[in-house]
């Protein structure tokens, strides 16, 4: 078997516009799904029946359903129902956002139930309301909490991009997979894929680990 090294960097450019890709994503969906998950625990641990139903509901489905099947629905069934149609990437991102968020909120709600009932009884006594316990008390502890869950979930978040390339959103593997019908090259190909994804996700674990580390709570 002769290899062929020389097709990686004849396809260059493609592979760094679908590394460049995937990490726009990744970021995308973080920016848009941690707010989302903060609003979707408050949600769910509001008194109002209505609104706790409303967030048990969402994060039960879309924590359950697998995310290939999330993206195939927003790209499929989304536009039949909805009368919308959105682009490959944008369909791509709202799956990944819905899943995402659904994960975030529950380790946000455990970071919230996590912080001592005491805390907000102490607050109460000097005068703050529910929203400013909640504001000044709890939510910056809750986050300290789940700091690490949440870098854990980008680092996830980063390789489960990938499952976009099946509706043919132009990132890593998609273009990889490309180059590699194109070239027959597929060992040399998908070496250099795993090695990027490799290359870039390593760092970030290990950033997760000092993470994990650093904000680490101790009762």
């Amino acid at each position: 078997m002769t290899l062929d090294w020389s097709v990686i960097w004849q396809f260059r450019q493609e592979l760094l516009s679908g590394t460049l890709l995937t990490i726009a994503l990744t970021a995308i969906t973080m920016v848009i799904a941690v707010p989302g998950g903060i609003l979707l625990a408050l949600m769910r641990l509001s008194p109002s029946r209505i609104l706790s139903t409303l967030s048990l509901c969402f994060v039960e489905l879309f924590r359950n359903l697998p995310i290939i099947l999330v993206v195939y629905w927003a790209f499929y069934v989304m536009p039949v129902l909805l009368n919308i149609e959105f682009s490959a990437f944008t369909t791509g991102l709202i799956a990944l956002c819905l899943n995402v968020s659904a994960y975030n909120a529950e380790a946000f709600r455990a970071g919230i139930n996590s912080i001592r009932i005491g805390q907000t009884n102490a607050g109460l006594a000097l005068g703050l309301s529910r929203w400013q316990v909640m504001r000044k008390i709890i939510l910056p502890q809750a986050a300290r909490r789940v700091l690490p869950v949440v870098a854990s979930t980008w680092v996830s978040l980063f390789k489960d991009t990938s499952l976009v390339s099946v509706i043919a959103v132009g990132e890593l593997a998609h273009t990889a997979l490309q180059i590699r019908s194109q070239t027959f090259r597929v060992l040399e190909v998908l070496t250099a894929m795993a090695a990027i994804y490799w290359l870039l996700g390593y760092p970030q674990a290990k950033f997760v680990d000092w993470i994990q580390r650093k904000f680490e709570v101790k009762e």
